[in-house]
């Protein structure tokens, strides 16, 4: 995002992947590709469902029976809701370190509920690009600071007049 306006010191914003920087701005193509990611994570999310469902269709076949058929059932529900509650939260506020450890329990989880976290994608580009709303709340926290330190040291502190003592 090469501005005439920034100074080369100016925090710079971070990219988000599938959008890079045009989050900023809502430049080149930026509608276009939100569009196409959430219809293509809404496409996923039903290859998906096929997916399961064969798996489904193999158990039943296996003849297991029926207790095993609903555990696999409740497994891929209870999983995909976690998964996509769990997804859909995390574009709101980055993860501290004690969050850390949930975080690295809840993979196995998401990896299960696939389906849940692309709900999720697609639910979230709906409204924006996922992560804009922290990564521009951080942003412009950082332009702020930048701002407030570059007024404080406005003038050359040469060219000040000396005060006198008599």
């Amino acid at each position: 995002m090469p501005d005439n306006d920034r100074s080369a010191s100016e925090p710079t914003p971070e990219q988000i992947r599938f959008y890079g920087t045009t989050w900023v701005d809502h430049s080149a193509g930026y509608a276009l590709r939100r569009v196409g990611l959430g219809l293509g994570a809404v496409v996923a999310a039903v290859l998906g469902a096929f997916l399961l469902r064969f798996a489904y269709e193999g158990v039943a076949v296996a003849e297991v029976g029926s207790w095993a058929e609903l555990l696999l059932v409740l497994a891929f529900a209870v999983c995909s809701a976690l998964a996509f509650s769990r997804t859909l939260g995390s574009y709101s506020r980055r993860p501290d370190a004690k969050d850390a450890s949930v975080e690295s329990s809840m993979r196995s989880i998401r990896l299960v509920g696939f389906v849940g976290v692309l709900l999720a994608y697609a639910l979230r580009t709906v409204v924006e690009a996922p992560g804009e709303k922290l990564a521009r709340a951080e942003y412009e926290q950082a332009l702020a600071r930048h701002r407030r330190r570059r007024a404080a040291r406005t003038g050359n502190p040469a060219a000040k007049r000396r005060s006198r003592r008599r």
